[in-house]
């Protein structure tokens, strides 16, 4: 039943707009297109629409918040690009849909990035960037738009919900524990509770700050100074009060050997919880205390049909009282391209905890490891349309079962 429902979604989807449509879309990117001063000013608005179909189990996994078996989520993507020469460019990010994340909201506009970059040289060793916009750790930021993505969802590390809440302190280990329903006595996860647990890194974490980037020869660099931790979620990211009072900082280090290759190295550290959880903290401490520490690596491999993408990353939530809440993340993709038209994409994700010791000295593991595989199969109709399939498997996680499958359908429009 399940496949007939994603068959039939699918077919109706890309049978409708799929190739009737690509000659006005070409027409209405040209009608979007301005420039002046003999072509020293440029300004162009594109975007996507992006019909998603889920079918989940229950309860849900990651940070999809619904008791129901099936969600839709369609969404409109807005972007405007202008420059003026080659040293000042201004970019920005406008969606209609029912939430940042898949779930059952109202439909609402929402602004997900504005910033102003500055090159003050005609080289690019040094850029300046002012505004909201995604995190530049790690290399998934690069690609998770859904024209970009080959898959549907993002790498376990970016949406995968640990037992950590940023609202309250954990006041001890057992507390931990229970959040992440571990404790026998948990009655079980639900969506109402999930709402208060984060992520290693909440999806492209698209906080508001600085940064500067640049590229020297093989090696590139940025780093920013941001208002909220790559754990934060999407309601915490307008939020500028924190921002010079309790700072992220993030930087990417890489290196490109060849064409082939990307290597690149990531830290960042900065306070966890919204400044809410203040009556919550230990005595003595501050939000500073509660810090989020990130050290990620990462590499990409292109070759002919070929396409690899990989990231590890170790965090460390620091918890006064309680101790160091660590954990390990990483995936694996692979992309293979049949022909130009249709491509397929593997990936393994994986996340262990670390343990922290209890009350009565005991050292027991404050969080449930998972691994899960995704397959993807991808294709596009015209240079404007594309359809993709997931299957996804996952083992372990947050709920009463071991082993929870989830299909999902994306149909994008691009124009």
């Amino acid at each position: 039943m399940k496949f007939r429902l994603l068959l039939s979604f699918s077919l109706i989807v890309a049978a409708g707009v799929a190739h009737a449509t690509d000659d006005a879309i070409d027409r209405i990117e040209d009608a979007l297109t301005w420039s002046t001063a003999h072509d020293r000013i440029r300004a162009r608005l594109s975007g996507t629409l992006e019909l998603e179909e889920y079918w989940l189990p229950q309860p849900a996994q990651g940070t999809i918040y619904t008791e129901e078996r099936r969600v839709s989520a369609p969404r409109l993507v807005l972007f405007l690009d202008a420059q003026a020469g080659s040293q000042s460019y201004f970019f920005a990010q406008s969606r209609l849909d029912r939430g940042f994340d898949p779930g059952e909201g109202r439909a609402q506009w929402r602004l997900d990035e504005y910033a102003w970059r500055i090159t003050p040289q005609e080289d690019p060793r040094f850029n300046f960037q002012i505004g909201k916009f995604a995190t530049v750790a790690g290399n998934w930021t690069a690609r998770h738009l859904a024209w970009d993505n080959p898959f549907i969802t993002a790498p376990l590390p970016y949406e995968n919900l640990t037992g950590i809440w940023d609202g309250t302190a954990a006041p001890s280990t057992e507390t931990l524990r229970h959040w992440a329903y571990l404790d026998p006595a948990t009655p079980g996860q639900s969506s109402t509770t999930d709402r208060y647990r984060v992520p290693i890194i909440w999806g492209p974490s698209y906080a508001i700050g600085a940064a500067v980037s640049g590229i020297i020869a093989k090696f590139n660099y940025a780093v920013e100074i941001k208002n909220a931790s790559l754990s934060s979620r999407p309601t915490i990211w307008n939020d500028v009060t924190g921002l010079w009072r309790n700072p992220t900082f993030s930087g990417r280090f890489g290196y490109r050997p060849d064409e082939r290759w990307s290597l690149g190295a990531s830290l960042s550290t900065g306070p966890f919880l919204q400044p809410s959880a203040r009556p919550t903290l230990a005595a003595g401490t501050t939000l500073k205390d509660y810090r989020e520490v990130v050290v990620g690596q990462d590499l990409s491999f292109a070759w002919h049909h070929w396409q690899i993408w990989a990231e590890a990353y170790e965090a460390r939530f620091k918890i006064p009282q309680v101790g160091n809440a660590d954990t390990f993340s990483y995936y694996l993709e692979i992309k293979y391209k049949f022909t130009p038209q249709f491509f397929s994409a593997v990936r393994w994700n994986q996340q262990i905890y670390g343990q922290l010791s209890t009350r009565t000295g005991a050292a027991m593991p404050w969080g449930r490891d998972i691994w899960r595989v995704d397959f993807a199969p991808s294709y596009r109709f015209t240079p404007h349309s594309e359809l993709k399939l997931q299957y996804s498997l996952q083992a372990g996680g947050n709920g009463p079962h071991y082993y929870y499958e989830t299909m999902a359908a994306q149909f994008v429009l691009r124009f």
